[in-house]
């Protein structure tokens, strides 16, 4: 392979990221390190997306990493994805494999595509005592002040609002050593949907995995002991869906809010990506509609031309 350390494979939900991601690491004979927030909890399978049937290519398995390593109720974070990325990164070059990265946190995958380690802060009590009685809005105006990396797409509780504020407030008065995190040089791949296409694929997919036992698969969880604020903390389904388990929705009121949530996330994915290329990243954009074959081949055309 030429001088790429990295692919780099993101887009909206309901963009195809995972079956191209897989299909790309079988013709490359290489693995995937997932970029998403949520698949790292295990038991949380239908309500983050994670379809690791799409995994499978042909009757071979790609391996993949990050993926159910965490137990539900826990706060996973950015600093422990850099490391736990660099952990799986380092394994996958050891076996002289072209790492692919796959996902739609913008914040993770800005985190390792950037170059700069960020830090774990502790809670600041003060601060969350301050910021206790405000709503979501002005938590999210105070939250768009800060200027250093920050996913305002995962913002849809005061609770990750008032998180989100505390860490970019800790790393104001902690500047970060920007050269402890190793440059690699990444090839990006967007995958760019169609606005009304992914409308109704995110419908569709909603409905599917409703149909599938998403329900069940939230029922389970309460019923093991996960806090229903905790589930209600990962936002977009496990939200809604807690909030109708428990009584506070009807089954309407549950989907036709958790599909507007779903859509307005996909929104603000692509203002995150379009953000990165404002601050300097090239993403070459392909589309989704696009065969698989003729995906991997511009793919595979970027990385000779490098």
């Amino acid at each position: 392979m030429p001088n790429y350390d990295l692919i780099a494979i993101l887009g909206p939900t309901a963009s195809g990221k995972t079956p191209f991601a897989a299909a790309l690491a079988a013709e490359l004979n290489t693995e995937i390190i997932s970029a998403d927030s949520r698949q790292i909890y295990r038991g949380m399978d239908l309500g983050t997306g994670k379809d690791l049937a799409d995994y499978t290519i042909n009757g071979h398995s790609i391996p993949y990493h990050l993926i159910d390593i965490a137990d539900p109720g826990y706060k996973y974070n950015v600093f422990e994805f850099q490391r736990d990325f660099l952990k799986a990164y380092e394994t996958i070059k050891q076996k002289g494999c072209l790492p692919i990265a796959c996902g739609g946190t913008g914040m993770y995958l800005e985190s390792v595509l950037k170059g700069y380690r960020l830090m774990p802060v502790p809670e600041n009590p003060e601060l969350r005592s301050y910021l206790a009685d405000k709503s979501l809005n002005e938590l999210t105006e105070i939250l768009s002040k800060y200027k250093t990396l920050h996913n305002s797409t995962d913002i849809d509780t005061a609770k990750r609002a008032i998180r989100a504020i505390e860490i970019e407030e800790y790393y104001s008065e902690h500047p970060v050593d920007k050269r402890a995190f190793p440059q690699l040089n990444s090839l990006i791949i967007g995958i760019d949907i169609d606005r009304e296409q992914r409308r109704q694929k995110i419908t569709h997919r909603l409905r599917q995995r409703l149909e599938e036992g998403m329900v069940e698969e939230v029922k389970h969880l309460l019923a093991n002991g996960i806090a229903a604020e905790d589930l209600i903390y990962y936002g977009l389904e496990y939200k809604y869906l807690t909030l109708y388990v428990t009584g506070k929705l009807t089954y309407e009121e549950m989907f036709n809010q958790l599909e507007i949530a779903i859509h307005q996330f996909a929104k603000r994915q692509m203002t995150w990506f379009r953000g990165m290329e404002r601050r300097g990243f090239t993403i070459h954009w392909m589309n989704a509609a696009s065969l698989m074959e003729e995906k991997i081949a511009f793919v595979k055309q970027k990385l000779e031309e490098n």
